[in-house]
């Protein structure tokens, strides 16, 4: 059983950084792909960011490629989001996900959610 919680949300000014951290505390962590999404003006939540399960390959929307950084720690049981450069269109609760199979950036292929992390970002 996958149960994730999110943490490290918060305010920051435009600029600044944020790190994300997502635990699992279940026993299954490291054969599922993790993935970040927040919600999005017409869709439920947009990908955000994704991470094969054993970190080989990582995945990014061009909104955040070249700022956010995925990660993953699997004798931890964690997935990280660093959050550089944020700015305030990047406002969004997060949540992270956990996957197995095709889709890594598709929201619909995602089975496993936690309750998300309000990231604010002021200007």
């Amino acid at each position: 059983q996958v149960q994730l919680v999110e943490s490290g949300g918060g305010l920051v000014q435009a600029g600044g950084s944020l790190r994300l951290s997502c635990l699992d505390s279940g026993r299954t962590f490291s054969s599922y792909d993790m993935g970040w999404f927040r919600p999005a003006p017409g869709k439920e939540r947009e990908f955000v960011a994704a991470i094969t399960w054993n970190g080989g390959r990582t995945y990014y929307a061009g909104s955040v490629k070249g700022r956010f950084t995925i990660s993953r720690d699997n004798a931890k049981n964690m997935a990280y989001l660093q959050m550089n450069s944020l700015k305030p269109e990047d406002t969004a609760i997060y949540y992270c996900a956990a996957h197995r199979g095709p889709g890594i950036d598709s929201v619909n292929r995602y089975g496993y959610w936690g309750r998300g992390t309000q990231v604010t970002v002021s200007s």
